[in-house]
């Protein structure tokens, strides 16, 4: 943050050619990557509430709540200091402030609350808070998705989701229904599994109509300080999904018990945990042993948001490196206007738009999806896609932004180690890499119209750029008999994301930035293994003048 008049003038030297904090910058209005992607996409009409929270989320105040949210991690305080049983995680003032601003801005809710291109809107939320704070993100992305799981059990809905479409925040814990506004976790996991929640053993015993008792353990829960939770236990017809809320309807704490709070690698600001069901209440949310079916939608969800996720955090690391490279000055020039430099800066700013671009075309095939099959089967293959590549793609590009600070972006009070420390996160949640491509086969077989959807998409972009066409003739050894396998779908995914991001690109952004990262990608003769080494036909200049955040 910035400080009131600090001194230059010291003892031993002047403090000079160091960059002021990349703050108070509106994080929608500079980025024309993402502006280009809401409008083309459909979410026009949003653009003076998404300029009004950038410049939020941008802002000096903004940023120093994310530093000291990650500053003072969330503690759990199993009891109270008489011995009663709590159960509660306790949060720095900053991380309210957060969730609120999210919350109050409708992350959660406008997918659901919205009259047009909501779940556009709900990304550019989503991708404009992550930059302020990714943390914040997991409570806020969870109570998003849990909205098509609920229309599953129709009473639960009219009961949750209005509490969870709401915009606002009400932190107390108290039962929901005194609450103006609630959020919703998801607690799937067991140490036993991990991934393959089908071999689960948490147990639901039957209470009476859709009310059962749980009791096992949950290695993962994500945001334990939740209103409610999605979770699957095993019935007698097999996995089930569940809502836990954290009290009893007759305003007891319901048994759900933090066994601890994990030690995570980034997003410190949130409270991951594991947990156990003592005969925890609960009540049925679809069939019974459909629980993998009724919860399928809502990890879509998620995974729209990792795609999301990763994509403004990308962005985030380019405008920080960005920033600092138009700011100071090194051999008599600007850090921006070296060669080298500008080649670094351009290969990342590539990176990221092309990111942004598939992110929000793949958002708007959500909004679609309901009265156009053609969007539903297209999002249907497309989301594990760009979730695969996406979320990888994600370390690498924060990794580069770190390094063209030099030293000064390895300091804690840099906030470049906390984006860095976040950046593998989302291409592990909702399915790491083998599980989101094993899932990537198993969408194009269960729906053949999928594929043909993507390939149609894709096809679309013939005749724009000649390594793009190239590429999208090389495709077709994907689809000769047994190409396709588990030991080939990664490198299917990652041949299928690259035309997908060429693609959304032609509509999204100008020549120099569709025929850069054509021409940077998809050139065998010009592919590189890192950033800034690119040798292919790229207009640097103009796609570093059209990333920088700087006016």
């Amino acid at each position: 943050m910035t400080h009131h008049r600090p001194l230059a003038d010291l003892e031993t030297h002047d403090v000079a050619n160091q960059p002021p904090p990349c703050e108070d910058v509106n994080l929608f209005e500079t980025d024309r990557a993402l502006k280009n992607a809401v409008e083309k996409n459909g979410g026009a009409a949003h653009s003076e509430h998404l300029a009004a929270f950038g410049a939020r989320c941008g802002s000096a105040e903004v940023f120093e709540w994310a530093r000291q949210a990650n500053k003072n991690p969330p503690q759990l305080k199993s009891f109270d200091r008489y011995g009663h049983r709590l159960d509660e995680v306790e949060f720095h003032p900053a991380y309210h402030q957060l969730m609120d601003l999210g919350l109050s801005a409708g992350v959660s809710g406008a997918a659901w609350t919205a009259k047009e291109a909501g779940h556009v809107l709900h990304s550019a939320l989503l991708y404009l808070m992550g930059q302020a704070d990714g943390g914040v993100c997991c409570p806020m992305s969870m109570t998003y998705a849990v909205v098509p799981a609920l229309r599953h059990a129709p009473d639960v809905a009219m009961e949750w989701a209005p509490r969870v479409t709401a915009h606002a925040y009400d932190p107390r814990f108290i039962p929901a229904a005194d609450k103006k506004a609630a959020t919703m976790g998801m607690a799937m996991t067991e140490k036993q599994g991990g991934s393959d929640i089908r071999a689960n053993t948490t147990v639901a015993a039957h209470i009476v109509d859709d009310e059962y008792e749980l009791t096992g353990h949950k290695w993962f829960c994500s945001a334990p300080m939740c209103d409610a939770f999605l979770t699957l236990a095993q019935t007698e017809a097999g996995v089930t999904c569940f809502i836990v809320p954290r009290w009893r309807p007759d305003g007891t704490r319901n048994a759900f018990h933090i066994m601890r709070l994990k030690d995570k690698l980034g997003d410190r600001s949130n409270a991951s945990s594991e947990i156990e069901y003592h005969g925890a209440y609960a009540r049925r949310v679809g069939e019974e042993g459909r629980g993998v079916r009724t919860i399928i939608d809502m990890v879509q969800h998620t995974r729209l948001d990792c795609i999301v996720g990763s994509a403004g955090g990308m962005r985030g690391a380019v405008r920080e490196a960005m920033w600092h490279a138009a700011h100071r000055t090194a051999f008599q020039k600007k850090l921006i206007d070296q060669p080298a430099m500008t080649n670094v800066l351009a290969d990342l700013a590539l990176e990221a738009e092309a990111a942004t671009a598939l992110a929000f075309r793949i958002a708007r095939s959500f909004d679609a999806a309901t009265d156009d099959e053609a969007e539903a089967a297209f999002m249907r293959l497309a989301t594990p896609i760009a979730k695969y590549w996406i979320c990888k793609r994600q370390p690498g590009v924060v990794y580069e932004a770190l390094e063209c600070h030099g030293g000064a972006g390895f300091v804690e009070e840099s906030p470049m180690p906390r984006m860095f420390r976040g950046a593998p996160l989302n291409a592990i949640w909702e399915g790491s890499g083998n599980v989101i491509a094993l899932d990537i086969l198993r969408a194009i077989g269960r729906e053949p119209a999928s594929l043909e959807a993507v390939r149609a998409e894709i096809a679309a972009a013939r005749d724009a750029n000649a390594h793009l066409d190239a590429h999208i003739t090389a495709l077709e050894r994907w689809f000769k008999p047994g190409a396709l396998n588990e030991g080939t779908a990664r490198a299917f995914a990652e041949d299928m994301a690259l035309a997908l991001q060429a693609a959304a690109l032609l509509k999204t952004a100008p020549g120099e930035v569709f025929d850069g990262f054509c021409n940077a990608r998809l050139d065998p003769q010009h592919k590189s293994l890192a950033f800034g080494a690119v040798t292919a036909n790229i207009n640097a200049r103009a796609i570093v003048e059209r990333a920088s955040p700087v006016a």
